[in-house]
Formats: C-alpha cells, sequence, structure tokens
C-alpha cells in the first residue's frame, strides 16, 4: 500500500477489524519509510448486476427500486423498514452469489413476492396485484384462492 505521506509502497499492519457497517475490513498501517500511520479499506468486489426488462431492454440493479415497491406494498402494515431491508439483503445477496451477470426482472419479481408470502400476506397480495397486472377481480380472487390453498 503506497504511504500517502511519502509515497513509499512498503507498509506493515498495526491492526485489522471490520468496519462498523459490516461490509470491508478497516487496517491500520504503518510506512517502513517514513513511520506515518495511516488507514485503509479493503472492501469486497462485486460485478455489476444487469437487468432485463420485459421490454428487453437492460439496466444496472437497484436496489432502491425494490425496497420501493416492497415499502409501498407493505404500507400501513406491521412490517419493520428493518424486516424491508432485510428482504432486499437477502434478494440482492442470492442475485450476486448466483455468478450470473444479467437476471431477468421476472425473477426478481418473483423473488420479492416469495419473501413477501412468508413476510406479510397483505403485502403479498398488493405487490402481486401490481406485478402481475391484474385485469378484473377474477385475476384478483383466483391469486387469493391460491393463497388460501397454499395455508
Amino acid at each position: 500500500m503506497k504511504c500517502p505521506s511519502c509515497g513509499h509502497l512498503k507498509s506493515i499492519v498495526i491492526d485489522s477489524r471490520p468496519s462498523a457497517d459490516g461490509q470491508s475490513i478497516r487496517r491500520r498501517r504503518e510506512c517502513l519509510e517514513c513511520g506515518k500511520r495511516f488507514t485503509t479499506y479493503e472492501n469486497i468486489e462485486t460485478l455489476p448486476l444487469i437487468v432485463i426488462k420485459k421490454d428487453s431492454s437492460r439496466e444496472t440493479f437497484d436496489r432502491n427500486k425494490i425496497l420501493n415497491s416492497i415499502i409501498r406494498a407493505c404500507d400501513k402494515r406491521q412490517v419493520t423498514l428493518s424486516q424491508m431491508n432485510a428482504v432486499v439483503d437477502e434478494i440482492e445477496s442470492t442475485l450476486q452469489n448466483s455468478l450470473q451477470n444479467e437476471v431477468p426482472s421476472t425473477r426478481i419479481g418473483e423473488m420479492v413476492m416469495d419473501k413477501l408470502k412468508d413476510l406479510d400476506e397483505v403485502a403479498y397480495v398488493r405487490f402481486a396485484s401490481v406485478y402481475r397486472q391484474f385485469r378484473d377481480i377474477g385475476a384478483f380472487m383466483e391469486e387469493l384462492t391460491k393463497l388460501m390453498r397454499e395455508k
């Protein structure tokens, strides 16, 4: 690691610990040339995830889009923001671990519905009604009947 004071390339690690968010490692270093101490952070490098939309267009994955749709589905329900964030974290982690660079938006939608079904049934039905674009009350009732049978 290059020293920010003198530019020397050799340093030793004095202390190493996880950062507050748990997503990186904080390292205290000391330059072997000038003796100055400095801090570095080691982060996991993730590949950009591309979402393939229904119209075949592509855009980068945005966890906030998923979180906002879950927040709308859970409006006035007994679901905390931390629970909603946990759902998004699980989905994002699953997608990153799949080692695929491109993911169809339909797969993401199905993952959200699976998580919401376990979290809150009303939020699930709200999300499903928008995601599946129910055209009439019959399609809506069919989804409710399917949910009741699974219970």
